[in-house]
This record gives C-alpha cells, structure tokens and sequence, in this order.
C-alpha cells in the first residue's frame, strides 16, 4: 500500500470515529438533551402554576382578621396586660386628597397602575430567601401587600409566597386599581398601633385623613417599611436619617411621575409628627412596659407583623413587688412634692427608671413616666438627653484598662494626684477644653478618689486627654453606652455630652457591679406562640474589661456614696456604690448607683409642655433651686433600693482591686498648665458661684489637705478626706464654653 493510500485509510477511520455514538457521561449530556431538558422543565413548571393558578380561589379576609390577643405576664406568672383590639376605621379613597394617593404609589411601587399587580422578580427573590433563611422578600408590588395584609397570614414560607402570587393576578383582575390601592392604605400598619390610613393620621398628626396634606402623606407612606424604627418620636439618629431620606425619595418620585409639581415640592419642609399616645388599657406604667417588651422581641428577630398578629404568651422579667416598689418611690420622693398644675418648672418635669439585676441582665423594674397614656414616650428608653457625670466612671475605668499615664508619665489610679483648679486648660489636646467645675469652685491638688466624690469636671477632663478620648469612647462602647452622631472624640466627652437613656446607663453599671461581664439589660424572659418558642440571646456577654478595673471603679464610687456627692443614697441598710450626674444647663439630673444585688438608673428630664416639646431647664423644681442628681434622683434610688431589697441587704461587694498607682500620694500636682504648686499648698480665696452665674461674696478655699490612704472594712484602698461644705453635683460644663460640647 502506497503512502497515498494508507492516509486515505486513516481519515475514512477517522470519519467512522466521529459518526460513532458518544461512551461514558458524554451520552447523557449532548447539548439537544440538556435543551430539551430545560424546555420540558419550563413546561411542567408553567403546567404546575397554571393548575395552582387554577386550584388556589381568592379567601374571605383575613379578618386581621381573627386577630388574637397577646398576653403580658409579670416574673411571676400574674397577669400585667391582654392586647389585640385593633385600631383601625376604613375608609373610601374618595376621602383621601389625591396627591396623598399618589406618595403611597411613588413610595412603594411606581408601576402600579400599569402592572398585572405581581413583581415576578421579586417573588422569586422573596422566595430564594425564604428558602435560604434569609429573612422575608422585597420588592413587593402593593397588590401583593394588599392581599397578605387582608388575605393571608404573616407566615414566611414558600407556600404562602406562592398563594400571594397567585391570588395578587386575580385581585389585580377582579378589582380596580383604586380598589386595591384604599385595601392596602386600609389594612396596612403604620406603628403606634395604627392599622390603615384613618387610624395612622390621627396616631402622628392628630387630623382624620381627610385632612392630610401631601408631605405628611410621604411621611407615612415611607414609614410602612419600617415603622418602628422610623417613628421620628422613637427613633435613632440612623432611623430618623433614613426615613427623612426615604420621604425626599418619595416626593422626588412624585415629580418624576408628574404627580406633583417641582415649585411645590422644593416648598415642602419635613412634616413632625406629634408625641405618641398609648391606646387604652395601656394606662400607668403598662404602656411602657408592654411597648419595651415588644420592641425587644423585634430587636431579637420577631417581625413586628408576628407581635401584631397576635397569639403570644409573653412572660416580662419585671418582678411584680419591685416595680410596685419603684412606683411608690418616684411618688413619694418627687410626684408628692411637685405642683404640676400651678408650677411650671414641676409641669416640666420628666422621670424615668431602669433597674437591673447584674448577675442575670433582667430588667426587674421600669418607670417610663407618670402615665403612658398621658405621656406615650419612655422616659426609661430615650435618649435624647446626656447622662453628663455618670460617664465620669467609664473615664477612670478606661485609664485603668489600657494603664495610663498623666501627661508627666505617673500611672492613674485611685491615688493618682490632679489639679482641680476650675477652668483650668487641658494638656496634650488638639481641642482646647477649660470645663468649670460647680459654682466655679477650685480645689487645688486632688487624687482621683476625691475627684470622684466631687465630681471635679477639670480633673476628668485632663484624665479624657491622657487616656485618648478615642480609647475613652471604645471603653464606653463595650461596657454598653450606644454610638451615635453624638459621641465625639474629644474632651468634652469626660462630662457626658454623648445621648444615653437610663436603660444603657444600667446596663453600663450593671457590667461593673458584674466584675467587668457585659451585662445588656434584658426584659422578656420568655416569648411562647402556638407555633414556636424564641430563643432569646443570652443578656449576660463576654468580660469587656477586667475584673481588677471593674471592682477598682466599683470601689471608688463606694466612696461616692459614703463621703461625695451620692450621699443621699447612703445607709447602713446595704453597701452600695454610685456615681451623679447633671447635664448642662441642669436640663437632666440623674443618679445611677449599685449594690451587689441590683443596679438602678434614675433620671430627671425638663421637657417642655409646648407643642413640639424641646429641653428645658430642671433649676426650681419644686421650689427646690438647683435639680441635681444627689437630689431627687439619689432620693428616688434609696427609697426604691431599700423596698426592693426587703428593708436591706447584708451582700457585700467581693473586689479584687487593682494596686493605686501612687501607694503614698504627695500633694505634686500633674498636668498643670504652668508651674507646679508648692508641696504644702495653702488654701487661697475664690469667689463661687451660683447656678445662674450670680457672684456670692462669700471666698471659698481652693487647696484640700493632703490625702491619707487608709483602709475600709472591705479592704478596698480608699481615700478619707474631709468634706466641703455646700458641695453637690458639678455636673456642668462652663456656660461661656460651648466649643466643645460634642452636640450633633
């Protein structure tokens, strides 16, 4: 055979190669099979939904139907409250203003009058996360919410998912576009436990909905995505960024559609909804201590379209005797003692409580106001105020943690000698900062424990800038203070300019009654449902600092209690430990203290009675002059303190402190702004100050002896200093320095 021929012979071999049917895993996967796979797939999925389409009617309404009753107990098994009455009136779209119409539509689906009333992508995300666990879908179109709220239950799963779709292409086709659109304004849940558009205007702005104009129409229509957390009464500085963004978002919708005219949206300013008011049957503390209750659950990853729904059994740590306790004790103390109809500093008058056990994170007692139906806001939760020196400990116990020095390179402990000089300029800062302390009061040099018992803003303020005010603030961070736009990196922070609510101050003190253990005050004990049980996170958390920094801080504000300016709050009923606290221009006055068994926060805000509210100063209440925290608050905390410690407690705090850093302090002052003063400082005269800045003639001495360390019964090394007459709370800042106040 010629070369010719035989490479004729190999490619007739290699044709036959080719014609020759595949072997192996290539026979299954010829790219017609896998495409008539697919189509065949495609097919079956169509013929599915085509026979559900067809299986699946429209139900009768929900009747948000049955609606059940969620039951509140207290610790002990008593009953505190039964809910589930809904507030809702229907009304026709025909009393609705158009253009308020129109900002649900550019709110939450712009399509809607030209869709079949489904969102195909979103169902399948919706159902992708489902599967996935990945919480509920988005992207609904409004007739898809229409039928949940009015058809359907709050169940995520894929069933229900694929009943929503179905049943929303046959509401879209038996009902008109208006129709839907009055369903879903209707039935839809607004917060402040409003269900539809009637009940939702007279929850925020006081007015049926007839009488709505377009920028409050935006407000509730973006306050459907979330309204919790964009209640503007309630919410956060993120919650109240996001649904101020979310109402430009809709309005900008609306010129886009041309619903609405470009010249009369640039016109339209952010429409403040009015306080909320409890629905009845929620009066006294029952409001505040449900709606605490229910915003746990939502914190813990319930929806809040389950807690309406209804059909829970919800047990509240709250101890039944201790929040009676409580009560009496804010009634007593203060409630006895203001005129609120003929004085009008004590109409401003505002208290608010948090009480915790520190080995557990329950929440035991709550006071969120005089009344929730009068004053629907808790004043055991907001934070709109600052907690001014009881942050004071969180510097110390920051010093201690990262071991640091003063600017002339001695280590701060309780020993550890500074400049109480008032006004004095800090060292070593990029922001200048000379705080006062109260009533202009200068004490010469001081070691840390007295600083403490006094309060002395010049002392904490330098100790802010030795430490770092960076460090400072992640120290506040991890013992449970909250971030915010108002919690800034500079001295300012040592006199408490952050926002706070007694709730995270109890929290914070909880942690250092519990040795340094992150305590995150915790008042749902146990959620039950027909169908499930949630498991609740654990409120008692990791050491965030140490035990040895914890129990050193716990030490120094026994001394607080015993020899400083919490001694309204001492007795020999039980050891406790505590820290006060007034906020400049005395607009929050507040005690928060400890004893081994239970941790109370207890502050005093001025709240104005005008439309709008606003902070107004708490100088005079009662006839009292100055509204500080070892007044009415320290009063407050002992009474309750006592009745909730059965008339005492023979518990002692179990320390391990850390060794002061100077073991025999000399009268060397660090951190002064120019020369030392002399070993035996001699006490010089100063003109002091009142409240209101009226010079007294009356010279105050300015150096205090030099401390002797000496030991208590509890073998915590402390400090025993003779006391100075007229001294209180100097929780201010100077008056005539507002540039560094950490305001947002």
């Amino acid at each position: 055979m010629g070369r010719a021929e035989a490479r004729q012979a190999r490619q007739r071999g290699a044709r036959r190669a080719k014609k020759a049917k595949p072997t192996g895993i290539r026979r299954f996967f010829t790219w017609r099979k896998v495409l008539g796979t697919f189509l065949g797939l495609c097919l079956l999925v169509m013929g599915a939904f085509f026979a559900i389409y067809l299986m699946v009617p429209v139900p009768k309404a929900n009747a948000q139907a049955e609606k059940q009753s969620n039951v509140y107990k207290y610790s002990d098994g008593k009953i505190l409250a039964r809910t589930g009455k809904v507030n809702r009136e229907i009304v026709g779209l025909e009393k609705i203003p158009e253009d308020v119409q129109y900002t649900f539509v550019a709110a939450e689906n712009k399509t809607f009058f030209e869709d079949s009333g489904v969102d195909f992508k979103g169902t399948v995300r919706g159902l992708k996360n489902t599967l996935t666990g990945k919480g509920k879908q988005g992207g609904s179109t409004i007739t898809q919410q229409y039928v949940k709220n009015y058809y359907l239950d709050q169940d995520q799963t894929v069933t229900r998912k694929l009943k929503e779709l179905v049943i929303s292409l046959k509401v879209d086709q038996r009902q008109s576009k208006n129709e839907i659109l009055a369903g879903y304004m209707n039935t839809s849940y607004y917060g402040r436990g409003a269900y539809g558009i009637q009940a939702a205007a007279q929850a925020y702005y006081r007015v049926d909905a007839s009488k709505l104009n377009v920028a409050q129409g935006a407000y509730l229509a973006s306050l459907l995505q979330a309204p919790s957390q964009y209640d503007w009464a309630e919410a956060s500085d993120t919650g109240k960024k996001l649904v101020t963004e979310r109402w430009h978002y809709t309005l900008d919708n609306m010129v886009e559609e041309g619903w609405l005219d470009k010249s009369a949206r640039d016109k339209l300013t952010f429409p403040r909804p009015k306080e909320p008011k409890a629905a009845p049957g929620m009066e006294g503390q029952t409001g505040y201590l449900v709606d605490a209750a229910n915003k746990e659950l939502a914190r813990q990853g319930v929806n809040e379209e389950d807690i309406r729904a209804g059909g829970w059994t919800i047990t509240l740590n709250i101890d039944s005797k201790r929040q009676k306790a409580l009560e009496k004790a804010v009634e007593r103390q203060l409630e006895d003692e203001l005129d609120r109809k003929k004085n009008k500093v004590d109409a401003t008058v505002q208290a608010g409580a948090t009480s915790v056990d520190p080995k557990t994170g329950k929440v035991v007692a709550l006071y969120g106001g005089v009344d929730a139906t009068k004053h629907w806001l808790s004043n055991a939760v907001r934070s709109d105020y600052q907690p001014a020196s009881t942050f004071k400990p969180i510097v110390f116990a920051s010093a201690l943690e990262n071991e640091s020095k003063t600017q002339d390179g001695d280590p701060i402990g309780v020993n550890t000698i500074y400049d109480g000089t008032s006004k004095r300029q800090v060292e070593g800062s990029d922001t200048p900062f000379n705080p006062e302390n109260e009533d202009d009061k200068s004490y010469g040099p001081v070691n840390v424990q007295r600083a403490m018992n006094k309060s002395i803003n010049s002392v904490f303020a330098q100790m802010v800038v030795d430490v770092g005010p960076g460090d400072v603030k992640k120290t506040a961070l991890d013992l449970g203070v909250k971030d915010s736009k108002s919690f800034p990196e500079r001295p300012a922070i040592s006199l408490g300019t952050m926002s706070a609510s007694t709730w995270d101050m109890a929290g914070v003190y909880a942690t250092l009654d519990n040795h340094g253990k992150q305590v995150t005050p915790t008042i749902v004990n146990k959620a039950e449902h027909k169908d499930r049980t949630v498991d609740l996170e654990d409120p008692v958390g990791k050491q965030v600092i140490s035990r040895e920094t914890a129990d050193t801080v716990t030490s120094v504000l026994t001394g607080v209690v015993k020899d400083g300016s919490g001694h309204e709050a001492s007795t020999d009923a039980y050891e406790a430990a505590g820290k006060t606290g007034t906020a400049e221009k005395n607009v929050a006055a507040w005690y928060a203290g400890y004893t081994p068994e239970l941790a109370t926060v207890v502050a005093l805000f001025g709240e104005s009675t005008a439309a709008g509210g606003g902070q107004v100063t708490l100088t005079g209440t009662a006839n009292s002059g100055r509204a500080n925290g070892g007044g009415f608050p320290a009063r407050i905390w002992a009474d309750y303190t006592l009745g909730a410690l059965n008339g005492g407690s023979d518990a002692e705090f179990d320390l391990e402190v850390a060794e002061t850093a100077s073991p025999d302090p000399g009268p060397t002052v660090t951190n002064t702004p120019t020369q030392k003063p002399t070993p035996t400082p001699t006490p010089t005269p100063t003109e002091t100050q009142s409240p209101t800045n009226t010079p007294t003639p009356t010279p105050t001495p300015t150096g205090d002896p030099t401390p002797t360390p000496t030991n208590t019964p509890t073998g915590r090394p402390s400090i025993t200093l003779p006391p100075d007459p007229g001294d209180d709370d100097p929780g201010d800042p100077d008056p005539k320095d507002k540039s560094d106040l950490g305001r947002p």
